[in-house]
């Protein structure tokens, strides 16, 4: 006779459970602040999706025309444009360029932070808090008339310690234009990192570092291989932040560019949009663009998270 033994139950790890616990409990106290933002993006994303279907310029703002349903007719316009891809390049140079000086610049003021003395601390979270503070208008200018081809104090400067720079123009030219405009943008973005990275930083054990230092491990070796990994996912969430703002800069370019720079060398996206939409009263193109733009950044910001769950910092 066979008898047949049941199976063992399956019991799901306890670490599983926990994992699920607490995914469960992020999203209850994440689930009002969602709901907000959902309330409050939900339908300009509608319309600004649905505008992108239409030939909608200033007679149909105004009611003086009907409205035109052209489908993809906007999106194949936009693709066939060489302006576009031109301008769609040079936004992802900047924001990039601006994404990694804004963690370079904000992360090593950080670990200088952690380890200098209470006053030059206080000192500089109060220099980084008059940067953060600033409006971007007022921030522009203030650039501008540092930079000033006749009146500005770097051209002063460096021309009187024999360099030359007497009458030097940095917004005439591309790589100019978008190496000032980026120090700018970086000088205001920083000190979200710097704060950022400051806590994480403080929040590893000082067990930790005490070990370290009795095996040996000098202060840059620490913090490559010990500080930073352990603050990986307050450097990943720091990142898609300044992914998400720096890709979408518009004050800063347009102030000191003057709208985009000579022939529209310094065009951006949102400028690029702004100039569709407004000047040329083609807000269906210029939602368009709004859409493409919205798609661009969910995809780097879901792939960028995506290889950060992956790593060991978020087991």
């Amino acid at each position: 006779m066979v008898t047949v033994q049941d199976a063992p139950p399956v019991t799901v790890p306890a670490r599983v459970r926990r994992r699920r616990g607490d995914g469960r409990a992020a999203a209850l106290y994440l689930a009002p602040a969602g709901i907000l933002l959902a309330a409050l993006l939900a339908y300009p994303i509608y319309q600004l999706v649905l505008i992108s279907f239409y030939d909608y310029g200033q007679p149909q703002a105004a009611g003086n025309a009907p409205l035109v349903f052209l489908g993809f007719a906007n999106y194949a316009d936009l693709l066939s444009q060489t302006q576009f891809w031109t301008v769609l390049g040079k936004t992802v140079g900047f924001a990039a360029a601006c994404v990694v000086g804004s963690l370079i610049v904000g992360t090593g003021l950080a670990v200088l932070a952690a380890r200098v003395r209470s006053l030059p601390r206080t000192l500089l979270f109060l220099a980084a808090l008059g940067a953060w503070s600033t409006p971007a208008i007022a921030g522009s200018y203030v650039w501008l008339f540092l930079f000033d081809t006749d009146f500005g104090l770097v051209n002063e400067v460096l021309s009187g310690i024999g360099l030359p720079f007497e009458h030097h123009s940095w917004t005439f030219g591309t790589l100019g234009a978008f190496g000032l405009v980026a120090a700018e943008v970086i000088w205001c973005s920083f000190p979200f990192v710097l704060v950022t990275m400051y806590a994480g930083i403080k929040g590893v054990p000082d067990e930790v570092l005490e070990a370290a230092s009795l095996d040996g491990a000098s202060a840059w070796r620490t913090t490559w291989a010990i500080v930073l990994p352990m603050v990986r996912p307050l450097l990943m969430i720091a990142t898609v932040q300044s992914i998400i703002w720096d890709f979408k800069v518009f004050t800063q370019i347009y102030v000191m560019t003057n709208g985009g720079g000579v022939a529209g060398r310094n065009l951006v996206l949102n400028v690029y949009a702004y100039q569709q939409a407004f000047a040329g009263q083609g807000y269906g193109l210029g939602s368009a663009i709004g859409v493409v733009m919205t798609l661009l950044l969910l995809s780097v910001t879901g792939l960028y998270v995506r290889s950060q769950r992956r790593s060991a910092a978020w087991l």
